[in-house]
């Protein structure tokens, strides 16, 4: 029964770890929960533990992998964006939450954390809170959801999850593309494309 629970925390992992819009780590928290009719409880604690090594994993590998796809003048944007919301202090961390609870991925959340070399400690307790509440209420809805599993599967492909994805896709790109020195300093939105090395 111990490796039902192993395939909860190295799924969240896999989910997580991943510098691109996957499908929340929530989603494998149900599916084995239902599918091993497993705790709820050590499913939400196991998952979330997952999640958040796997994200912070990502902060600590995504600079260098940053260093060798980015020019130089996108990773340092990135890292001035990084400082600022640093200065934010207590604000940020709510937003860390707020977005946490979101059902929007938190993959861009983490890219600019660690591309900005944001020392994971700063983001991860904020993240911890909302990943803890939205991943408690997702499993206990998949859980009451169980006799529609086979519904559920369907969902996988409906309006929420795509349009959950694009939108992750337009918030890492706005990350990479908008120049945010400019943006910040003088107030003038500009687009860079020519990102890549």
């Amino acid at each position: 029964m111990w490796w039902q629970y192993l395939l909860v925390f190295i799924g969240s992992f896999l989910f997580d770890v991943v510098p691109f819009p996957f499908p929340p780590a929530f989603t494998i928290m149900v599916f084995l929960q239902i599918m091993f009719g497993l705790n709820i409880w050590l499913v939400i604690g196991i998952g979330v533990a997952g999640s958040i090594l796997g994200r912070y994993i990502l902060t600590l590998y995504i600079p260098f992998l940053a260093g060798i796809i980015f020019k130089r003048s996108k990773t340092e944007d990135v890292k001035f964006l990084g400082k600022k919301m640093k200065e934010k202090g207590r604000q940020s961390q709510l937003i860390i939450i707020a977005y946490s609870l979101l059902p929007l991925p938190t993959t861009p959340l983490f890219l600019a954390g660690g591309m900005a070399k944001i020392k994971p400690l700063y983001i991860i307790p904020a993240f911890f809170v909302g990943k803890f509440s939205s991943d408690a209420i997702t499993v206990h809805i998949g859980k009451y959801a169980s006799d529609h599993a086979e519904s559920m599967v369907e969902g996988a492909l409906s309006w929420k999850s795509i349009s959950s994805l694009v939108v992750g896709l337009i918030l890492i790109s706005a990350i990479l593309f908008i120049d945010w020195r400019t943006l910040i300093q003088k107030k003038k939105f500009q687009l860079k494309f020519k990102i890549w090395k």
